[in-house]
């Protein structure tokens, strides 16, 4: 008799992807694990002298790690859909990492850190040539000045429909609520 084992196995859930993007030491691979259900992959790896000269330490004086190749992290919604968070790495040489990254993503969330926020530059012109719908969350570090959320968005030249949020890459319910911006503006643009 044959195996009934296919009508008890659950179905497979969709997937849904979304990259964390930003610019060297703006807390993606901080906002990734927060939010995680699972322990993340990190490709976080020690900085050597041969970053130095290299990698523009500006404003991230005390950073001793830097994501190399990627960050991975996962949060189940329903049984029938799951998020793939996927952060990318900041420095300009790992930038040809990005479109192969991107390939397939629902949208992406831009981490700005605003003691250094020309180096989430890349990140946006990235996501809106290739029509990648995204947030812009405002990672607020201790001792950084507080900008408003219109001031960030005058200095990125942002179009008025792409949200800035303010947040806190090290807590969950502050992560949580930059991917929650950033589904409803993907439910907004495909409604419209």
């Amino acid at each position: 008799m044959a195996s009934r084992d296919s009508d008890t196995q659950a179905p497979v859930p969709s997937a849904l992807k979304i990259l964390v993007a930003g610019g060297f030491g703006a807390g993606k691979t901080t906002l990734v694990g927060s939010v995680s259900e699972i322990a993340p992959l990190s490709t976080e790896e020690v900085m050597t002298e041969a970053s130095y000269g290299v990698d523009d330490l500006s404003g991230v004086e005390t950073k001793s790690t830097t994501t190399v190749a990627l960050d991975f992290g996962r949060i189940t919604i329903t049984d029938s859909l799951v998020l793939y968070l996927f952060g990318t790495p900041g420095q300009e040489r790992f930038w040809f990492m990005w479109e192969e990254l991107s390939e397939g993503a629902l949208g992406a969330v831009v981490l700005a850190d605003t003691r250094r926020l020309e180096t989430c530059f890349a990140s946006v012109d990235f996501f809106e040539r290739r029509g990648v719908p995204f947030v812009v969350a405002v990672n607020c570090f201790e001792g950084a000045h507080l900008y408003k959320t219109d001031e960030v968005r005058d200095a990125l030249s942002l179009d008025p429909s792409i949200p800035v949020v303010l947040a806190d890459a090290r807590r969950r319910e502050s992560s949580k609520e930059v991917l929650l911006t950033l589904v409803n503006r993907v439910a907004d643009q495909m409604a419209a």
